[in-house]
């Protein structure tokens, strides 16, 4: 273990690991959302934010551009931008609401077991994967560059970039939107009380399917943004991106409360955070188990996370 690398760059690290937890916290949305809502894990979630990886890099390419372009002035960036999630968010939103109506369903309507639930959602993933690599023929994608990552300022020696503070910017502006739009609009109390009480809430006028698709359709644009995010960061993608991420994801979900919206923001920041830290410690190869050690940690000691409330629970 290598403290001295971990202490001398313990600033730069964990400002790293924030830019990379907030990826991990807007692709957790989706799994916490459903989890809150249907008692789901949506393992074909990380095939929802692959495919909006896709979507922005091909919305960028009608626009002209492609890993060899230069990077862009800040009126065009603007735009290619813009451009980039919207059309990321479309298609991981559309294919979101598509794998729920095609795959989950009608397993609803037939009363099928939880089990039955998660092997269609493992199958589901391992279709829509190989589906994506046979269409790409398995070869990466560059991103276009669109974001020179630049020092902005310097804090007690750690450096802070253009590219950190928008990604952490990015996460921290839609985790808010999203957490106003469930807890102070009409849909959003129809998502809290299918999540709270599903019979009640449809004796109530509710209709179920409708919330669940929305579900999915928010979960989907969280993980179309948190797409986006990648792209820029990554300058590319490729069939299998969705899979490691979407572990560590599920975990920061999982370590901040799954279910629980603000806890999916915290649980990604801390899980990028501590990525960053176990880095530094014990080096970058080692990266990914960080994940894995955290799952199993906070299942052994916290099973219901650090925040722990249920989404029908959740108040403003």
């Amino acid at each position: 273990m290598n403290f001295d690398q971990l202490f001398s760059n313990f600033g730069d690290l964990s400002v790293q690991g924030l830019a990379q937890g907030a990826i991990y916290a807007l692709f957790a949305l989706g799994y916490t959302m459903v989890y809150g809502v249907l008692r789901l894990i949506n393992f074909a979630h990380s095939e929802v934010f692959m495919v909006g990886t896709f979507g922005a890099i091909l919305a960028w390419s009608w626009l002209g551009l492609d890993q060899n372009s230069p990077v862009p002035a800040f009126g065009p960036l603007l735009l290619y931008l813009l451009v980039g999630l919207v059309a990321a968010c479309l298609t991981s939103g559309v294919t979101a609401v598509v794998l729920e109506r095609v795959a989950y369903r009608p397993l609803r309507k037939r009363n099928a077991p939880v089990l039955t639930f998660l092997i269609t959602a493992i199958g589901a993933s391992v279709v829509m994967s190989e589906a994506v690599g046979i269409a790409t023929r398995r070869k990466p994608w560059g991103a276009p560059p669109l974001i020179r990552q630049k020092e902005l300022f310097t804090i007690a020696g750690t450096t802070i970039t253009n590219l950190q503070v928008f990604l952490v910017l990015l996460a921290i502006v839609l985790m808010l939107a999203l957490d106003v739009f469930i807890n102070r609009t009409r849909l959003g109390r129809g998502v809290r009380a299918i999540a709270q009480d599903p019979n009640t809430a449809a004796l109530m006028g509710v209709n179920k399917d409708r919330v669940i698709s929305l579900v999915f359709l928010l979960g989907g644009i969280m993980a179309g943004a948190a797409a986006l995010m990648y792209n820029i960061k990554i300058t590319g993608t490729h069939f299998f991106a969705g899979f490691d991420l979407g572990i560590k994801a599920f975990a920061a979900a999982v370590l901040g409360g799954i279910g629980n919206l603000r806890g999916a923001l915290l649980g990604g920041l801390l899980l990028g955070v501590l990525e960053g830290w176990g880095s530094g410690l014990l080096g970058t190869q080692w990266t990914a188990v960080v994940a894995f050690v955290v799952l199993i940690l906070i299942l052994l000691f916290r099973p219901t996370g650090l925040l722990g409330e249920s989404l029908g629970r959740a108040r403003a």
